[in-house]
């Protein structure tokens, strides 16, 4: 769910992309922030129940919905002990609904515009770093395909089962390896945001990806293992006028379960009645949770000294009916996105007890909304 508001907010900066001819990535961000102006839900498909996932088509794009997006994160540990984390994020954006898309001649007309994040943590560095690109889904520079699989934008990419980016310095190279399979999140990978009808999307995850490669940082390369967690959502969709912002969660245990949750902030403090999340088994089974079964309670606060946010710097999460208590912890503090939209979203350690008993894991958290409302961006 998370990402859906994030994306549209992200790409709003996109459309007039297909106006520009090819030039400079700082020419083309520039003239797009200068130029676009988010475009109306009118004409695009919209999320609704009862719709089949299958793969491999639906790990693959979907134009006809206005906003979609490929999240790869995780954490990574080498033989000498240091930990990483990172995330590697491809948006996409439509340009016009699909009843309005002219064929063209031109390798550089455009239906699409994408935009990719990268970021890496080094924890024993103490050192965040992110960065963002910009491109049209034409001429080859950025795309997506389902089979065989592959999303990219320029240089990074994720290609089958290989991942990479490099940016100022750092890159990332890793073999993922899903241990579970596909996981539809919601009710059969249909996942409510609010009350109007199409205010939804389609929500599919990779909860375990066994990850190895190397991790490059200005401290010199090293070989790592750990475990990586994938969204792919697609949707048509807007944050509601009461809302401004959200939380997410994505917990793996050393138990072999996962936990998602997010949970949505209204404007008054209170928490939106279409937050949600899923435990999944060790065997692959799932759980949906609704507001009523979890309680996250923030610990602490980290202000940001170049936006000024203030986001917490820590939670307690309990699920009742599952007997876990856990507390959750950032690896670094400041793990802010200074990128085109400023949020938070970073690497963490959990520990606490699932029946009484010790377990403990690592996981990715993303806040929005603590460094300025989402409304402001639509």
């Amino acid at each position: 769910m998370k990402r859906f508001w994030l994306a549209v907010a992200l790409m709003a900066v996109a459309g007039l992309a297909w106006l520009l001819w090819p030039r400079g990535e700082t020419e083309l961000r520039a003239s797009l922030v200068a130029q676009a102006a988010p475009s109306g839900a009118e004409g695009f498909a919209r999320a609704a129940p009862g719709r089949e996932i299958s793969f491999p088509a639906d790990l693959g794009p979907h134009d006809d919905y206005q906003t979609e997006w490929w999240y790869y994160t995780g954490n990574l540990q080498a033989p000498s002990g240091e930990h990483f984390g990172y995330q590697l994020t491809f948006f996409r954006r439509a340009l016009t609904p699909p009843d309005q898309r002219a064929a063209r001649s031109s390798e550089w007309a455009a239906g699409q515009v994408y935009m990719a994040h990268f970021a890496l943590t080094d924890v024993a560095g103490n050192k965040h770093v992110s960065f963002e690109k910009l491109a049209r889904g034409a001429g080859g520079i950025a795309g997506a395909q389902a089979d065989p699989y592959r999303v990219w934008l320029e240089e990074w990419s994720v290609d089958g089962d290989i991942l990479r980016a490099a940016a100022g310095g750092v890159s990332i190279e890793l073999r993922l390896a899903d241990l579970k399979g596909p996981v539809l999140q919601g009710d059969s990978g249909y996942s409510r945001k609010g009350p109007e009808p199409g205010n939804a999307s389609y929500y599919v995850s990779q909860t375990r990806l066994a990850s190895e490669g190397t991790v490059t940082t200005p401290r010199g390369s090293f070989a790592v293992t750990g475990l990586s967690w994938m969204d792919h959502e697609w949707s048509t969709s807007a944050l509601g006028p009461e809302q401004t912002g959200w939380d997410w969660f994505s917990i793996q245990l050393d138990d072999e379960t996962e936990l998602m949750v997010f949970q949505l902030r209204r404007v008054d403090g209170s928490i939106d009645a279409f937050s949600s999340g899923t435990l999944v088994g060790a065997d692959g089974t799932t759980t949906s949770l609704g507001p009523a079964d979890f309680t996250l309670r923030p610990q602490g606060a980290w202000r940001s000294p170049r936006s000024g946010g203030e986001y917490p710097a820590g939670w307690t999460l309990e699920v009742p009916s599952a007997a876990l208590s856990i507390t959750i912890a950032p690896h670094l503090a400041d793990q802010e996105m200074d990128v085109s939209y400023v949020y938070w979203e970073g690497a963490v350690r959990v520990e606490g007890t699932r029946g009484g008993r010790p377990v403990a894991g690592h996981g990715y958290v993303e806040l929005t909304g603590y460094a300025g409302s989402m409304q402001g961006e639509f």
